[in-house]
């Protein structure tokens, strides 16, 4: 028979337990308010493989301290975070890589010692890493970043070359001016032959981490400014004498210097940067187009939406400690008078024929400071396909029909704008003979 005890010692006992308790539920409170933040934990892991680069997110609910370092044959790159535990998000990484990633092989996680969680990323090739973190902004968190560049990048006027042969295009139908200063390398068997290619980069606004403006049907404005530059670029590319490079291919975010870069690379004609466009109210309708301003934005809203694009780099997520001498010329070197003034000839073309498809928001090319049309000698534009959160245009925007609408607009205005404005011979791109 179990002992009982007196009534008195009892209340004691409950007195104590209940104490113990509440000590028990309160501590991690109470070191909180003491100063003592209790331990981080890794709330998501996302992963973006890409050919630029494949990027890795870990967000955690604080802050994380982290080391790494890598090591050869084979190649790893090896993290070790400190004051986190396993836990199921931890333990689902091996499966978040794809067999067809093009820079990740495999990634685990383990106990590498008490309060230490080791993070091991098997590589398929040496590597560049960057490993840094980023401070909560919108819906995200901490965040932990590990992007993993090829030692040696992808070349994107080699790979222009080598996904599909360049036609050599007849002299006899080239404009006067450019046939006037054509100059071809001599035809040697395996060396290259320079033909005159209007180049033309497409930026699918956003990406990765940064999904753009969210309509109320739950429309990822990166989804769509993708689907539509892809048709545009089957559009360019079945003109003789064209051809389009897409700044992004896939869903990954690309910083918004890199895109400008990208485009200078491949020595583009023009830069055509796509987006959809998202307001407070969902009565907000039309398609807008936008060119750089030096002189301050054309209006408010012009001037608000140049300030949400440029925070792009925010929410996608960019290592502000990597410095790029030759990159910060390119955005630095505003002395671009001539081509703005060709940036605004496109816009108005491209602005005109979009009006065909459907409603405009502005009537006239607007302007801006927006970063990721800062090239100094490519004329760029921004277009803003439609409102993604008016709902009715949010149901066009992921109509196929309609997309393909839209694409056809701006190809209809990039023709019109090269009619008038016949591109020099500023621009070769080689081939192998």
């Amino acid at each position: 028979m179990p002992e009982r005890f007196p009534d008195s010692t009892r209340r004691k006992l409950l007195r104590f337990a209940g104490g113990a308790s509440l000590v028990l539920l309160v501590t991690p409170l109470a070191q909180a308010a003491r100063g003592k933040p209790a331990n981080p934990s890794v709330l998501a892991v996302r992963v973006w493989p890409a050919a630029d680069y494949t990027r890795v997110t870990l967000e955690t609910d604080a802050q994380v301290k982290f080391s790494h370092f890598a090591v050869k044959n084979p190649d790893r790159l090896v993290v070790d975070l400190e004051g986190v535990e396993l836990n199921g998000v931890l333990d689902s990484l091996s499966g978040k890589i794809a067999t067809d990633d093009p820079n990740i092989k495999l990634l685990r996680a383990g106990r590498f010692k008490p309060g230490v969680v080791r993070l091991v990323m098997e590589l398929k090739a040496e590597v560049a890493p960057q490993v840094f973190v980023l401070a909560p902004v919108g819906e995200y968190g901490h965040r932990l970043v590990l992007d993993v560049y090829p030692a040696n990048a992808p070349d994107p006027l080699m790979a222009l070359i080598e996904k599909k042969e360049l036609q050599q295009i007849p002299l006899d139908e080239k404009p006067v001016a450019e046939a006037e200063q054509q100059v071809e390398a001599p035809k040697r068997s395996g060396k290259p032959i320079v033909d005159r290619l209007v180049t033309i980069t497409l930026d699918p606004g956003h990406g990765g981490e940064d999904p753009g403006a969210v309509g109320r049907g739950g429309t990822y404005e990166k989804h769509v400014t993708l689907a539509v530059a892809r048709r545009l670029k089957a559009k360019i590319d079945a003109e003789p004498n064209m051809r389009a490079v897409l700044t992004r291919d896939s869903d990954f975010f690309v910083p918004l210097q890199m895109r400008v870069q990208k485009a200078r690379r491949v020595q583009s004609d023009l830069f055509v940067s796509i987006h959809a466009d998202a307001f407070i109210k969902p009565d907000a309708r039309g398609a807008s187009v936008f060119v750089l301003s030096e002189n301050g934005a054309s209006s408010s809203a012009a001037r608000w939406l140049a300030n949400k694009e440029n925070a792009a780099d925010l929410i996608g997520g960019v290592n502000f400690n990597t410095k790029d001498p030759m990159l910060a010329r390119t955005l630095l070197d505003l002395s671009q008078t001539a081509t703005i003034n060709d940036s605004l000839k496109l816009g108005k073309a491209v602005l005109g024929e979009l009006d065909r498809v459907g409603d405009l928001h502005k009537a006239h090319v607007e302007q801006a400071g927006f970063a990721v049309l800062k090239a100094p000698d490519i004329p760029s534009i921004l277009v803003e396909t439609a409102f993604i959160s008016n709902p009715a245009e949010e149901r066009r925007l992921n109509d196929d029909a309609y997309q393909d609408k839209l694409a056809e607009a701006i190809m209809s205005g990039i023709r019109k704008y090269f009619r008038m404005n016949p591109p020099l011979a500023k621009s070769k791109l080689a081939r192998l003979d």
